[in-house]
């Protein structure tokens, strides 16, 4: 009897997990949208408060990311991993990563510009291809001196989204590092990779026709700093 109930209490910790991870996702939210708005109200009365407040409004934002990483790799080692193909506008996309990140930006006196094939729409999860970019763009601001490039077109029929930055460009580590295998990363380090293994997670997680989407680091383009490359199908 009581092994029965030994083996009934037996709880599956990485469900329990993702569920607190969703909880605390949801709560991050609510604190960023208090965030944004305590710190507009602030910039009203010019106080320099509203700077102390981008800094936190950054941090809580790429723990929200690393959150919906999180989940997003629970899933799909559960092969739940949802993918809602719809066709949607770079250009409003893109518009929706800067209104996210504006009072970090803002903070910094960067830069960010757009290029951005006329009319461009394509086919993809706008949720995690949204939360893939974020993370890369998240990583641009804090590393870029003072400008940021995101270019989006079209390229042998796929879609080529870039984050361009004029940073000192990605490590050799992380270059070297960037198609590792989850077993193969290294959790004790501060640069883990887990989030690079996201983004290919979710590139590969787009096919058509036989082809499944890729990610790219390299070092150099126009502004001669870290350059991120996410193509799909």
């Amino acid at each position: 009897m009581s092994e029965n109930n030994n083996s009934e209490r037996i709880i599956d910790f990485s469900s329990v997990l993702a569920s607190s991870v969703h909880d605390m996702k949801n709560g991050l939210c609510l604190l960023i949208q208090s965030i944004e708005n305590l710190s507009n109200r602030l910039e009203e009365k010019g106080a320099d408060e509203a700077k102390e407040l981008a800094k936190i409004h950054y941090e809580a934002s790429r723990l929200n990311t690393n959150l919906l990483q999180m989940l997003a790799m629970y899933r799909a080692e559960k092969d739940a991993l949802p993918l809602h193909l719809d066709e949607h506008y770079l250009d409003e996309l893109l518009e929706e990563l800067i209104a996210k990140n504006h009072l970090y930006i803002e903070n910094r006196n960067l830069e960010v510009e757009f290029d951005i094939e006329p009319d461009l729409a394509w086919y993809f999860d706008n949720e995690l291809v949204a939360n893939l970019l974020n993370d890369i763009f998240v990583n641009a601001m804090r590393y870029s001196k003072a400008k940021i490039l995101v270019t989006a077109k079209l390229v042998n029929e796929c879609l080529q989204v870039e984050v361009v930055d004029d940073g000192n460009g990605y490590p050799e580590a992380m270059l070297n590092n960037q198609f590792l295998n989850p077993s193969e990363l290294d959790l004790t380090l501060s640069r883990t990779g887990l989030g690079l293994y996201f983004a290919n997670l979710i590139a590969t997680t787009h096919s058509q026709n036989g082809r499944k989407g890729t990610i790219k680091l390299e070092n150099g383009g126009k502004l001669n700093g870290s350059v991120f490359t996410l193509t799909l199908p």
